[in-house]
């Protein structure tokens, strides 16, 4: 027969386990017994064995739940401008879901119900930094059986997540990273001397890349519309840092890759205008042009320099935690993060005009992972990139059909943003309509669309 102490214990961890985080007065409530007595059975617990967070009087605690077998605290790192590291974090899984990562006192905001530290799902920081896109599944399909993991990352679930950030997060969006086995791999290549491409040697390198990304990739632009890609180092002349990301059309000269391949060049010019809007700014590109191939190198603004990062978050990661909006609107998603205090009055003016550029010259893709933000203690629009007119992408079959450009209309209060952002969508819609690179047919409906603008604009 079981005494009253191991009964009472049976029903601490079953309680325990039943709700997280839970508070002392709740867990006395629940075991009929005073808060003291609930103190004492938490003590006899083994230190590793309980998390506890949130201060004397407004303590929770939760029992500590493992990642494949490992109970230890995942250290979360975070790099600097200058390349140096430092420990700002720990981070443990709590019974029956959740994590306990406490941001207090690091640059990264925190929402009201998570000041002591836990979280229902995955921090917004470490969701920021979970491989995605294209290159995400590059990963998990070279990766997925040395991980134990699915081939497809969106069936990754948060502790999946957790585990690939902690052996394969070395190189993540943004400057943190997650776990001692990731933070060795990331002191490896930084004391490493790394390949730089270079000089008539770039475009061949670049080739090279393509092809081992489409061969590891399964086939060229997916069928989200979404284009191949691939992370290099190179070295040209003025270049902020040598990190880039490499978007590329297909060879074979199909409709398709001849419409992707222009999309690639519209997507430079765009990320050139934006540069005319007052307090805009845009992920420096440039094209290049090898092996019947187009590639846009876009420098990462998350990089400074060979070593040096810096901390951004995209809006898909920081809508779940401080708004929990279904609106897709950036800025009416910015004016919540503005009544918040996270954004202030330039940076909700940059998210409008980036919002009616992206809505003049076409672009229907832009998602909430297409906005981000440099991050300290509040946030600030990063430079603008994934810009380009994707209402004339192919089809998933691979079809080009004819598509018709109406021009976004402003309310009153919205007109002064959307002058700014007209004058600049015209001239994107004037240099595509001249650019050689770009081919004959698409630069007549480029040209058409400008003038179609320039109507609207002179009307309004």
């Amino acid at each position: 027969m079981r005494t009253r102490n191991e009964s009472l214990r049976v029903q601490l961890r079953r309680a325990l386990r039943a709700q997280r985080p839970v508070g002392t007065l709740e867990l006395a409530a629940r075991l009929n017994v005073t808060p003291q007595t609930v103190r004492r059975l938490l003590a006899e617990l083994p230190p590793d064995a309980l998390l506890t967070a949130g201060g004397p009087r407004r303590a929770r605690h939760a029992l500590r739940r493992p990642l494949r077998g490992l109970t230890q605290d995942l250290p979360l790192f975070s790099v600097d401008a200058k390349g140096r590291s430092l420990q700002i974090a720990t981070l443990a899984l709590a019974e029956p879901e959740g994590t306990l990562l406490p941001l207090g006192g690091t640059p990264w905001p925190v929402p009201e119900e998570s000041r002591a530290g836990w979280w229902e799902g995955l921090p917004y920081p470490i969701y920021a930094m979970r491989p995605a896109g294209y290159m995400g599944r590059l990963l998990a399909r070279a990766e997925h059986v040395n991980l134990g993991v699915a081939e497809d990352p969106d069936r990754w679930s948060d502790d999946d997540i957790l585990w690939v950030l902690t052996r394969r997060g070395a190189d993540v969006p943004g400057n943190l990273i997650l776990g001692e086995p990731a933070f060795d791999a990331w002191m490896r290549v930084k004391v490493d001397e790394a390949p730089l491409l270079r000089g008539a040697g770039l475009p061949r390198g670049y080739a090279d890349l393509a092809a081992q990304a489409i061969a590891l990739g399964g086939g060229g632009s997916s069928a989200a519309g979404e284009f191949p890609k691939f992370a290099a180092l190179r070295d040209v002349d003025g270049a902020a840092t040598p990190h880039v990301l490499v978007k590329f059309s297909g060879a074979a000269g199909t409709a398709a890759e001849r419409r992707w391949a222009d999309l690639l060049v519209c997507e430079h010019l765009a990320l050139e205008r934006l540069q005319e809007i007052r307090g805009v700014r845009a992920a420096r590109s440039r094209i290049v042009q090898h092996a019947g191939r187009t590639f846009l190198e876009s420098e990462r603004f998350d990089r400074v320099g060979l070593r040096g990062r810096l901390a951004t978050c995209a809006l898909d990661a920081i809508d779940p935690a401080f708004i929990g909006s279904r609106d897709t609107s950036w800025p009416a998603l910015g004016g919540r993060l503005r009544q918040l205090g996270l954004v202030d009055d330039a940076g909700l003016a940059t998210i409008a005009s980036l919002w009616w550029f992206g809505s003049l010259i076409a672009n229907t893709d832009m998602h909430l992972g297409n906005l981000s933000f440099f991050v300290d203690r509040t946030l600030r629009p990063a430079p603008a990139y994934d810009m380009l007119p994707m209402l004339y992408a192919p089809l998933p079959g691979g079809e080009v059909p004819a598509r018709s450009f109406t021009p976004a209309l402003p309310q009153p209060a919205q007109l002064e943003s959307w002058r700014e952002a007209s004058e600049a969508a015209i001239a994107f819609w004037a240099a595509a309509g001249a650019d050689r690179r770009i081919s004959g047919a698409f630069r007549g409906v480029c040209r058409e669309n400008e003038e179609r603008l320039r109507r609207v604009a002179d009307r309004i």
